[in-house]
């Protein structure tokens, strides 16, 4: 397969914002991407792949058997009410496409096209995963199940980056953005009247204490040369200026990029709140769940992207490691591969919003490289 993938996704530039703003204006919250699939199926098999729906997942496979690369895109929306006054503004109410996931949609399903436009001359297979529930839903564990990795030998996803100017391509070897957790619990004390505290075990002081002291983990128990946080994110209790409530329920995440880390940090929870609770005379529950491990790039796959952007004359830089998470990292558990950023800040356009805000979008006139690009992942993978 030759072909010039930066020609020829430009050549569908218009198609491709299309795909974008009609996936915009229609968002869909995690396993709820009915619609978004749809449309999704529908074209790829007008252009000859074959099929396999995961729930509201696809994985499309095109190309003879053998060697195999896999391309990802996350579909779902986020409950967020949009702010932008833009043509194609989400008609849903308190859904809006505020990460992006429309553009990695439209990008993915550019690539598909031109792919599948020249699928005589591959040496081998390209699998598309459009997969569900990125946002909190570990849609990629789904898909993994579904078999969206068996046979792969490679695996590249995308994210559009408002940290990145406009058109640069970001790739970082080693780990790029963190693991996740959540955490959730109530104190528990002792309710009664607001003006005779002393009869009661009131939880609120208690739980800004606990809050105060969850800000030590990362300020004395993590070492300074490593990176951790726990972030209080919720805080829930009372229905009345004269009572002093029962319990205070609360929730939270918390991040890292090493596994002992992630483990040191839920240990510190557990025991300041035993403390806590124990010196105020009151008890807790809690619960933590760990979402996603870290995202770690292959230092061999990134160099590999590095050689194909510089090959077509795509222009690269080192994007810096972020508390962020994403479930892609679960692939890369799985088979060696590469998450990469594709720059999409544009101050003139007014395009500086960050990730999940009311007013984020995107600068559509660079869509088109993140298209190219994984076309040309494709391209020189199976050469």
């Amino acid at each position: 397969m030759s072909i010039d993938p930066v020609f020829e996704a430009k050549k569908i530039e218009n198609e491709i914002i299309a795909w974008r703003r009609d996936f915009h204006m229609h968002p869909e919250l995690k396993y709820e991407e009915d619609r978004t699939s749809r449309v999704v199926e529908e074209h790829l098999r007008e252009w000859g792949y074959s099929i396999k729906r995961v729930g509201t997942g696809i994985i499309a496979d095109i190309g003879p058997s053998g060697k195999t690369i896999a391309l990802r895109a996350d579909m779902d929306a986020l409950p967020v009410q949009e702010e932008n006054d833009v043509p194609y503004k989400s008609r849903i109410p308190g859904k809006m496409h505020a990460c992006g996931h429309d553009a990695h949609t439209a990008m993915l399903l550019g690539a598909a096209k031109i792919i599948a436009e020249h699928a005589d001359k591959l040496n081998g297979r390209v699998r598309l995963i459009f997969q569900p529930a990125e946002e909190g839903g570990n849609g990629a564990v789904r898909m993994i199940e579904g078999g969206a990795l068996d046979g792969v030998d490679a695996v590249f996803g995308f994210h559009v980056w408002m940290d990145m100017p406009s058109g640069i391509i970001g790739i970082r070897d080693g780990p790029f953005l963190a693991g996740a957790g959540i955490f959730q619990g109530k104190i528990i004390g002792k309710g009664g009247h607001g003006a005779s505290p002393q009869e009661t075990v009131d939880p609120i002081p208690i739980m800004a204490e606990t809050v105060l002291a969850f800000q030590t983990i990362a300020s004395r128990n993590v070492p300074p040369i490593e990176t951790g946080v726990v972030s209080v994110t919720s805080i829930h209790g009372g229905t009345a200026f004269n009572i002093i409530p029962e319990e205070v329920e609360f929730k939270g995440t918390f991040r890292f990029f090493k596994p002992d880390i992630g483990e040191l940090i839920q240990r510190r929870m557990q025991e300041i709140l035993d403390g806590v609770t124990r010196a105020h005379g009151a008890e807790y529950e809690l619960s933590i769940e760990e979402l996603t491990p870290p995202t770690v790039n292959s230092p061999e796959m990134a160099g590999f992207a590095r050689k194909v952007a510089e090959k077509y004359g795509m222009k690269y830089g080192e994007v810096p490691p972020t508390m962020g998470a994403e479930d892609f990292a679960f692939y890369l558990q799985k088979v060696p591969g590469a998450f990469l950023a594709l720059g999409i800040r544009n101050e003139e356009k007014g395009i500086v919003y960050p990730h999940h805000h009311p007013k984020f979008d995107v600068d559509e006139g660079v869509l088109y490289l993140g298209t190219a690009m994984e076309v040309a992942l494709a391209m020189e993978f199976l050469r």
